[in-house]
């Protein structure tokens, strides 16, 4: 084969542990894109290769849950959906928390569960995070499918009307809760290759921030005071009031504490760039 001398017939990559603390290496990750998708492929067929029903328990799982809390919040607790009916409110509530949960526990094991892989071969580690994230985003849309056939059916009935100038705006809901599963996930995995007990309280502590923010009950039941201030303080709970106000047309949103709950989002990935770059270096001699 003949080579023109003018042009390099040839490249290197230079691979080296010194890098800057908050590297995001954005260029080398977008050039290894088709492995994001094959890691995002693999988790499904990981999941449900060997199951009865496969793929079906991403429409199942969420429409169980969903009616499982309109059962015992609705129905015995009485608690107020905000004038929505309830199946639509646990299950649009449903979907959401669980793709910003699962962003975030997959990502706090993914320098212990991908251990063996880190070691064997090189590739920018940040991909394994944002697959994650792409995964999640890819179950709500099947997570999704049981509120968007009731949500149709109480349009049409007239029980429900979206607020249809916000709807766009969703996708930037989605990105805000990735960025935030993403950021405090990679924390919480940089921290377990030394503290491996923190793996054990992250489910529970993730099932704790579920109840202190309003996806099984409205922000709007709660009066004014320091409780309500505390819940507006979460930085999970406007992007999901926004979520809720345009799609089922109810929900509060505080511009002020969007504006914190954004700005908490930056500081927490920013701050877990930086726990992944540093443990990145030498996470293979304690994990």
């Amino acid at each position: 084969m003949m080579y023109n001398e003018s042009t390099p017939a040839d490249y290197h990559i230079h691979i080296s542990a010194k890098h800057k603390i908050f590297d995001l290496k954005l260029k080398e990750v977008w050039e290894y894109r088709d492995l994001i998708w094959l890691f995002t492929k693999q988790k499904f067929t990981v999941y449900y290769k060997q199951t009865i029903l496969g793929p079906a328990w991403l429409i199942l799982n969420p429409l169980i849950t969903g009616l499982m809390y309109a059962f015992v919040f609705g129905g015995i607790a009485k608690i107020d959906t905000d004038g929505v009916p309830g199946i639509l409110f646990y299950l649009s509530g449903t979907a959401i928390w669980s793709y910003f949960s699962s962003s975030l526990t997959n990502n706090a094991s993914a320098f212990t569960a991908n251990a063996g892989l880190f070691g064997k071969v090189y590739f920018p580690r940040l991909t394994m995070p944002i697959s994650n994230v792409l995964s999640s985003a890819i179950e709500f849309c099947f997570h999704f499918l049981p509120a968007a056939i009731f949500l149709v059916y109480f349009v049409v009935t007239g029980k429900v009307t979206p607020n249809w100038a916000a709807l766009a705006l969703i996708p930037l809901c989605l990105l805000h809760l990735g960025i935030m599963g993403l950021g405090f996930g990679i924390i919480i995995s940089s921290l377990t290759t030394k503290y491996r007990d923190l793996s054990i309280l992250v489910g529970f502590g993730v099932s704790i921030w579920m109840y202190a923010t309003p996806v099984v009950y409205p922000l709007s039941m709660l009066d004014a005071g320091w409780m309500k201030t505390l819940l507006l303080l979460n930085p999970a709970t406007m992007p999901i009031e926004f979520y809720r106000y345009a799609l089922l047309g109810k929900g509060t949103v505080e511009p002020v504490f969007m504006m914190v709950s954004w700005i908490t989002t930056i500081v927490v990935a920013l701050a877990g760039t930086a726990f992944f770059n540093k443990v990145e270096r030498s996470f293979m001699d304690t994990v």
